[in-house]
């Protein structure tokens, strides 16, 4: 059974939303709101907070910009091109200088209330 009446669902990230959050400003292009499993997210990234997802796997990919990711106090270079895969449990957070972008995949869907900080 599809989660839409069509089966499908097309968004344009020039519609999305852009929604402030701990890691700077993201575009919300699907969320779990259009029934998708799923979330995917353009985000534009400085300093991010070091948070944590119990229930979410996050995929990052970098689509421009260059900066340090920290990975449960890991930290590891980043720029275009880069995918970096988190589990449930991993602290992360990005800083960069000049800022990168990147699209954020989430699944489940993105939940502001398993977004947790220490």
């Amino acid at each position: 059974m599809p989660a839409t009446a069509a089966g499908y669902v097309i968004k344009k990230q020039s519609e999305a939303p852009n929604v402030p959050c701990p890691c700077g400003v993201s575009t919300r292009i699907l969320t779990g709101a259009d029934g998708a499993p799923c979330s995917l997210h353009v985000t534009t990234i400085a300093e991010a907070t070091r948070h944590y997802h119990r229930d979410t796997t996050e995929v990052y990919y970098i689509l421009e910009g260059q900066g340090k990711m920290e990975l449960n106090g890991e930290w590891h270079e980043v720029g275009p091109g880069t995918v970096v895969w988190i589990e449930p449990g991993t602290r992360h957070r990005v800083t960069s200088e000049h800022g990168l972008k990147t699209i954020v995949f989430a699944l489940p869907a993105f939940n502001p209330a398993d977004e947790w900080f220490d």
